[in-house]
């Protein structure tokens, strides 16, 4: 049972994010919400999963690229809800570009945001986590954390990082009731998704429904995208009791991509 823990889920204000924070309110989990947006929208989310679920959800708009703002965020949420039980690193950027074509600035947001990010909200979270005798860690990294796609380094070196991150926490924390996991979706037409087709079109000279047909959803057997709900449930599953002996590994929901 999860009912009553404590959740820090970083870039929950759309897409993935807020569908894994659902996921948590509805088993009773108290949550913070992170990431950018219109100040009336996230507060009409925030209300909205406070009043439907009956847990405690608090806002806090850090820069994931900003690491004093981090451990603000992570200090001000043990004091607001009483630790951090659960955390999950699901912020994250995209950009497309050939490499020897890639802006600077683009790349080194790229790693702030995906990878950096992580390693400070974990190593804060962890000394609450130990305290506890209990926490999960999960990093929300992607197919692209096991295989690769032109025109995306950055975004495939942040996610093979993670993954390389994640084994290494879960080795730590092994003997103290805390796991770390990943999970690797395929495609989920999340706002993310949509903002790098038109990028991925002119890149690769073709329309943008070609890119959803023969690119994006070419690797997945499936044909189908990926749904928010399927990833927020693989999150919820990786806290029950039932996945205690499941750590520093990655669950794959991406349609059967890296079976090829």
């Amino acid at each position: 049972m999860i009912k009553g823990k404590n959740a820090v889920v970083t870039g929950s204000t759309s897409g993935i994010g807020l569908g894994i924070a659902e996921g948590f309110a509805k088993e009773g989990v108290n949550l913070v919400l992170n990431g950018f947006g219109d100040a009336a929208e996230i507060e009409q989310i925030r209300a909205g999963l406070a009043s439907k679920y009956g847990v405690k959800v608090i806002y806090d708009g850090a820069d994931m690229s900003q690491h004093e703002q981090i451990e603000a965020m992570m200090h001000h949420a043990a004091e607001q809800l009483g630790g951090v039980d659960i955390l999950v690193n699901n912020a994250g950027i995209q950009f497309v570009s050939p490499v020897e074509e890639f802006p600077v600035d683009k790349w080194n947001a790229i790693i702030a945001i995906n990878l950096t990010s992580a390693f400070h909200t974990t190593r804060i979270a962890v000394p609450y986590m130990k305290s506890k005798g209990w926490g999960r860690i999960i990093n929300i990294a992607s197919a692209h954390a096991l295989v690769a796609s032109p025109f995306k380094s950055a975004y495939v070196a942040s996610k093979h990082g993670i993954m390389g991150f994640t084994k290494t926490v879960a080795l730590e924390v092994a003997e103290h009731g805390v796991t770390c996991n990943a999970i690797c979706p395929g495609y989920v037409l999340t706002p993310l998704v949509e903002k790098q087709i038109p990028d991925t079109a002119k890149a690769r000279g073709i329309t943008e429904e070609q890119v959803k047909r023969d690119v994006l959803l070419a690797a997945q057997p499936t044909k189908q995208f990926v749904t928010v709900e399927q990833v927020a449930g693989t999150a919820v599953f990786l806290c029950s009791d039932s996945a205690a002996s499941i750590t520093g590994t990655n669950i794959s929901v991406e349609g059967g991509w890296t079976a090829h």
